[in-house]
């Protein structure tokens, strides 16, 4: 497949590593030849340099025999002109486009994005996406990470072990036999900075952080078994009112169940547009590292603090000053992922990561095909890869048992008609099934294989 990626930061170098490691043919067109060089250097990509949306851009780009295009650079504007040149000089079948603006994202729900008017096949809102991401941190408090997949029969969590888990140093074989019933699998583990697919016979360790894939139904037998406590918060803090703690505030405001909120904005003039927007949420015109501020909130009382400002380094300080001043627990949003590693030390439960969240959502409509959801795990270590079996695929008709996956590969789950099958050796794969596959990064070209869904994206 031949794609082209305008813009050529954090999300679209991100997208280009994915796809080209996938051997697809990738060009990357940025008007900054710095971050076309860092590109073309460290992928195996091609470059261009100049503004995205203009027609001799992308025909040097190879617009003309391009099957997709995917507009992620930082203006609105370039992005949507750049999908409507592709659609009616280039007839690129699919157009991907990265909208931040409410304005626009608001004439999604009218017929602005028509083939006939302004042709979007997907847009992406990525302060949508982080507040998604930050109420399913929310949902499941005693994790670091979370996401659903099976229509949201199953969840991926991401769990930090503590020195009171009950299951340290017991060999993941064991679990079945002690937890017959539990319906939960290790897939993932990050020990020392490194992730892995764990065997059969490794053990978890305090201090390692452990991806495991389980039925919706035990996913609070799942956290309690290993070690955590499961409390939806009443109290929630929010630092930062842009577009992703306001959209947040917006979401809990409109939850049947009681959730009281506060708002910290340093922008005067954002903090008196959230308060327009809110009906039951306090909104304090002040600074989220103010510990006058934070006590006015009353964050000794917080269940939840999350810090969503658009400065990582503020988010971090935010967020160790709040749990030192009592909020039981904090998530912070950071756009650098070499920050992550000091969330443990600065005890930090939880984090977002913008830019990877972003990448998952491109990156499940660029697979669309039989694949029905990917999630980037880490800074694009791993993927967790939700798709539908072909009768045609290598795995069908088989036992998990007698299937080469690679070591990096592990089976999470299986959706049988609307039942999810915690899969074992003798369990059987069949055509129509659909499977959730656990995926260090360069293991994907052998899943997609396997999986028979490199062929169709769209």
């Amino acid at each position: 497949m031949k794609v082209i990626i305008c813009g050529a930061g954090q999300v679209g170098w991100q997208i280009a590593r994915h796809l080209s490691g996938e051997r697809n043919d990738v060009t990357v067109v940025d008007n900054n030849p710095d971050l076309v060089r860092r590109a073309t250097d460290s992928l195996d990509v091609s470059g261009i340099t100049g503004h995205a949306s203009y027609p001799d851009v992308l025909e040097r780009a190879g617009a003309r025999d391009a099957d997709m295009i995917i507009a992620a650079t930082h203006s609105d504007e370039v992005n949507m002109v750049t999908c409507q040149v592709a659609h009616s000089v280039f007839s690129i079948r699919r157009k991907i486009a990265r909208l931040r603006a409410k304005s626009y994202l608001e004439a999604i729900y009218s017929d602005l994005f028509r083939a006939d008017h302004l042709p979007i096949d997907v847009v992406i809102s990525p302060e949508t996406e982080v507040a998604e991401a930050a109420l399913q941190r929310l949902a499941a408090p005693a994790t670091f990470d979370t996401e659903s997949f099976f229509d949201g029969k199953a969840q991926l969590l991401g769990i930090a072990i503590d020195a009171d888990c009950p299951i340290v140093n017991t060999p993941l074989r064991q679990l079945t036999d002690l937890f017959s019933t539990l319906r939960a699998i290790v897939v993932g583990v990050r020990r020392e900075g490194q992730l892995f697919a764990p065997e059969s016979n490794d053990q978890i360790f305090v201090g390692d952080e452990v991806y495991v894939f389980c039925v919706t139904e035990d996913m609070g037998r799942t956290i309690e078994i290993f070690g955590k406590r499961q409390k939806r918060p009443e109290r929630v803090v929010i630092i930062g009112g842009g577009n992703v703690g306001l959209g947040v505030a917006r979401q809990l405001e409109s939850r049947t169940e009681r959730v009281r909120v506060k708002v910290i904005e340093k922008s005067r003039a954002f903090a008196e547009r959230a308060a327009d927007a809110l009906d039951r949420t306090i909104v304090l015109n002040g600074d989220g590292l103010d510990a006058d501020v934070l006590e006015e909130a009353g964050i000794g009382n917080a269940d939840a603090v999350l810090t969503l400002t658009d400065d990582d380094k503020t988010n971090l300080l935010a967020a160790v000053r709040a749990k030192g001043m009592g909020a039981r627990m904090s998530i912070a949003l950071t756009n650098d992922p070499t920050l992550v590693s000091l969330m443990g030390q600065l005890d930090i439960d939880a984090y977002i990561n913008p830019r990877a969240v972003t990448v998952s959502s491109i990156l499940r409509h660029v697979r669309h095909g039989r694949v029905r959801g990917v999630y980037s795990i880490g800074d694009a270590e791993a993927e967790l890869i939700e798709a539908q079996v072909l009768g045609t695929s290598p795995i069908a008709g088989k036992t998990v048992r007698d299937i080469a996956f690679p070591e990096g590969v592990l089976v999470g789950g299986i959706l049988k008609g609307d039942k999810v099958v915690k899969p074992e050796g003798a369990t059987r794969i069949e055509e129509g099934d659909v499977i959730a596959l656990f995926a260090l990064s360069g293991d994907v070209n052998e899943v997609e294989r396997l999986l028979q869904v490199s062929i169709d994206y769209f």
